[in-house]
């Protein structure tokens, strides 16, 4: 093989090569050609079946893009629009697209999606003059663009937007048919209804609300726009829903619905804050009446009819505020004026006025005096109030007097007396007070507080920290450092004065000084002289009883000798024994006189203690008749016991109870003469037992009877001497008393009243009871 061959052969197949090259292109280039003639052809005919031929008088242009290529499919108006609204200057579809990719960057994304992928799309693009409604199609490799252009000022949202924007609202929004079947519904009206899709409302049945799909049928019936209020369920809580439906021009009715709960709620509580009020005026004791803006009367409590005594039928016509004033002035229940018409047109005024017309106070002709407040109402209008202030002005006049009373009271007392506030401010004080301390009276007004009052008080009185104790007694606000408090003090001219604090009522405290330096000087004389009778009265004491001590003794050999002499009958005459029997009574009256005297002394001295022990009443009756029978045998009287009622056993001492009816005895035998009688008896009453000693004697004189348990009464006349001072003496000591009841010539009649659960008469003794027979 020559050189030269290879070379050929690379230049035969570069030859067959560009040939092979130009065939394909030609192939291509027919290819081409016969698929734009046939994309053309569907063209056509998708302009035929879609109607885009007549999309040319209206104001759209459709634009199909291949290959990165735009041209004009229909609508050259349309087209030449959407340039100027773009404010694009060329009229071609390839610099419209061009505009509006660079319009925004979103649109530019859009359209590349479109014309890349096939992605479909929709959007508006502002321009200079207008806005441009694009909507993006693909179909095969075309991507078909429509343009819509609309001026600034009557650019509408796309119907897509629009939807979008009722889809976004948070309450339900439809459009519904005549028969209110749902249209189109957002996405709150199908939650609200339970659907998953308007479809699915449909084949359902479902509805948002009853009641709006009455108001729909309603709003397409009258061809009218309706409203209303309904209360409904949303998303499981109860709302209020103001539901307006309007009927559309292209047909059907739309319905939006504006959520108003909270609105209604605050209505609903402004309602009930009205009506609460209201009821709280109707309970308060002072008329109230308000009148509206157009001055009639809204509201009035009942305090007001009745205050006014107007008829409730007649206010139940809201009349004005000068019919009101009208009637009232008919009734003779106004304040008198010479000119009512103008004190009307005062009254009315207040409806205009800026400023609040101070309190007024009216004297009526019926001798009430009310107090008038008016003051503007908020909801508009104004309310007046009237008070009845009569009582209140008779007590404040009432007060101002007793103040003045209780002013002139202490004025004319000696004790110096000063109240102070809980703030410590001086309120009141009396004239003594400034004399007391030596203070004139206008600097005692001038001082105001405790602090000034005391600072005129130290030089009378030096002490400070008596100063500070008192005024924690005034302005400590805890009540136990408030509670009253008295003392004495030595001032710094040798004067002692008493003082006390008393917390009053109010809050105040009351602090008096009263100067006891005379007082204190008599009770200390008083105590001296008392502890002199105390000496005396031991030394009495001693004496009676050392003379008592003294005397029986000897007594006692006088008595015994006198007994002996009675019985030595062979040794003496008639008249010995007659006399030795005398000497013995004597002797024996005697000692009876010393013990009375001795327990006497010591009753008085309280210190004769009782044996208490239970008493059969009966054998106490015998006893102390058997003791005393002797002596009334030779007397010649009859001594009785009447034990037919006798109360059983009492809880006393019986020796001290023997000595009582042994005394009251012998009292009755020296008031009764020979043949006359003496009865002893006992018997129960009502919380007490009754020991009665009754005769038939003389009796007793009526000035004598009250005087005659004394001591020693009538001693000198033959009276009881000591006898029945000291039974007054032991029955008091029992817890019981004595009476007396006798008429001159009629007798007399002695009851010891012993009671039956008594509380106990003398310190330090024990008390009596009664027991009933069997009880032991």
């Amino acid at each position: 093989m020559t050189a030269a061959e290879p070379i050929l052969a690379v230049a035969a197949g570069a030859v067959s090569l560009a040939l092979a090259a130009m065939l394909w292109a030609l192939a291509q280039s027919r290819a081409a050609t016969t698929r734009t003639a046939a994309l053309a052809a569907r063209l056509a005919e998708a302009r035929n079946e879609s109607g885009l031929g007549a999309l040319e008088p209206f104001d759209a242009a459709v634009i199909a893009v291949q290959d990165g290529r735009a041209r004009l499919a229909a609508g050259a108006g349309g087209l030449a629009r959407a340039a100027e609204a773009l404010g694009e200057t060329r009229i071609e579809p390839q610099s419209v697209v061009t505009r509006l990719a660079a319009a925004d960057p979103a649109h530019a994304r859009k359209l590349a999606a479109l014309f890349e992928r096939g992605e479909p799309c929709a959007f508006e693009a502002q321009g200079a003059q207008g806005l441009v409604r694009v909507e993006g199609r693909a179909a095969g490799a075309v991507a078909w663009l429509r343009l819509s252009a609309a001026q600034r000022d009557q650019a509408l949202p796309a119907a897509a937007r629009l939807a979008d924007l009722a889809d976004a609202q948070p309450t339900p929004a439809w459009i519904a048919a005549a028969d209110a079947t749902p249209l189109w519904a957002n996405r709150a009206w199908l939650a609200a209804a339970g659907a998953t899709g308007l479809d699915d409302a449909q084949a359902r049945g479902l509805a948002f609300d009853r009641g709006a799909d009455a108001l729909v049928r309603e709003a397409a019936r009258s061809g009218a726009m309706r409203e209303t209020l309904r209360w409904s369920t949303v998303d499981g809580r109860r709302r209020a829903l103001r539901i307006a439906a309007r009927p559309l021009d292209g047909g059907g009715v739309g319905v939006w619905t504006h959520e108003v709960t909270e609105l209604e709620d605050l209505r609903e509580q402004l309602k009930r804050n009205i009506e609460a009020h209201d009821e709280t005026l109707n309970h308060i004791a002072d008329a109230v009446a308000i009148f509206a803006a157009d001055r009639r009367l809204a509201f009035h409590n009942t305090a007001f009819a009745s205050l006014w005594d107007l008829e409730p039928a007649w206010l139940a016509e809201r009349p004005t505020h000068g019919e009101v004033l009208d009637r009232l002035r008919q009734r003779r229940r106004l304040p008198e004026s010479a000119d009512y018409g103008r004190w009307k047109a005062e009254e009315l005024a207040q409806y205009g006025a800026l400023a609040v017309r101070p309190d007024d106070l009216w004297s009526l002709p019926d001798g009430r005096t009310l107090r008038v407040v008016r003051q503007p109402h908020p909801l508009g209008g104004l309310l007046v109030l009237f008070s009845d202030i009569t009582d209140e002005l008779k007590l404040k006049a009432q007060y101002n007097g007793q103040i003045q009373v209780q002013q002139a009271t202490l004025d004319k007392l000696n004790d110096a007396v000063a109240v102070f506030g809980a703030d410590g401010r001086l309120r009141l004080h009396n004239e003594a007070f400034a004399r007391f301390w030596g203070i004139e009276p206008q600097a005692l007004d001038q001082a105001g507080d405790f602090e000034g009052v005391v600072e005129l008080c130290i030089p009378r009185l030096h002490d400070r920290g008596f100063w500070r104790d008192l005024k924690g007694r005034v302005a400590d606000p805890d009540p136990g450092a408030r509670a009253a408090v008295s003392g004495e003090v030595r001032t710094a001219d040798s004067r002692i004065a008493a003082f006390q604090s008393r917390p009053l009522p109010d809050g105040a405290t009351l602090i008096g000084f009263v100067d006891v330096t005379d007082a204190r000087s008599l009770e200390a004389a008083l105590a001296a002289r008392e502890g002199a009778l105390a000496e005396a009265e031991r030394l009495k004491r001693d004496f009676v009883g050392n003379v008592s001590y003294e005397l029986r003794t000897p007594l006692t050999t006088i008595i015994g000798y006198a007994e002996l002499l009675g019985r030595a009958e062979d040794n003496l005459s008639e008249r010995g024994r007659v006399h030795a029997a005398a000497v013995r009574a004597a002797a024996v009256q005697l000692a009876r006189s010393i013990s009375d005297v001795l327990d006497m002394a010591l009753i008085d001295a309280d210190e004769l203690a009782l044996d208490l022990g239970d008493v059969d009443v009966s054998a106490l009756l015998d006893e102390v008749a058997a003791t005393c029978s002797a002596e009334a045998l030779a007397a010649q009287v009859t001594l009785h016991v009447d034990a037919s009622e006798s109360p059983g056993l009492i809880r006393g001492d019986g020796r001290r109870l023997s000595q009582i009816l042994g005394h009251l005895v012998e009292n009755a035998l020296t008031q009764t003469p020979a043949g006359g009688r003496i009865t002893l008896s006992a018997r129960k009453a009502l919380g007490e037992v009754q020991l009665k000693v009754a005769d038939t004697g003389r009796g007793i004189a009526f000035h004598v009877q009250a005087h005659i348990f004394d001591r020693f009464v009538g001693r000198e006349h033959g009276g009881p001497g000591l006898s029945l001072a000291l039974v007054k003496a032991l029955t008091e000591l029992h817890g019981g008393w004595v009476a007396l009841e006798s008429e001159p010539g009629q007798g007399a009649t002695f009851t010891c009243h012993l009671p039956e659960d008594p509380q106990g008469a003398a310190p330090g003794q024990a008390q009596l009871s009664f027991v009933r027979p069997g009880a032991l």
